[in-house]
């Protein structure tokens, strides 16, 4: 991936997921543009207890829209979550786990470092 992208940590972003492929881009890349409002920044794993807490909040994830070549993600899944999503799943005690080498580096305008450290993905 060519990109002068910066992750969380300050370097070179890195690709998300290319299946299901992800990103506002649909790049694989948790890269924005200005007209992204959910600002997709945060890389994650998602859990069965962070996609409930999506739904809950009016946001389906589950539920496939072909669409929008859109699948529907299941637990396992790497995903470029919002910012402001991801941060209130992580003050509900649901927060997915987060590969912080490709969460870009804007997400921390919105969320503390070490909130996205610890829940980190560890492999």
């Amino acid at each position: 991936m060519t990109t002068t992208a910066r992750n969380v940590l300050g370097t070179s972003l890195v690709a998300c997921s290319y299946a299901p492929l992800t990103g506002y881009l649909r790049d694989g890349c948790c890269q924005t543009l200005p007209d992204d409002t959910g600002l997709h920044l945060v890389c994650a794993r998602v859990t069965q207890a962070f996609l409930d807490f999506s739904v809950a909040q009016g946001n389906d994830l589950v539920t496939p829209r072909p669409e929008y070549r859109f699948r529907g993600l299941k637990p396992g899944d790497r995903w470029c979550l919002c910012a402001s999503r991801w941060l209130q799943a992580y003050e509900a005690g649901v927060a997915p786990p987060v590969a912080l080498e490709s969460t870009h580096e804007h997400a921390l305008d919105i969320i503390p470092l070490d909130a996205l450290k610890s829940c980190a993905l560890t492999s």
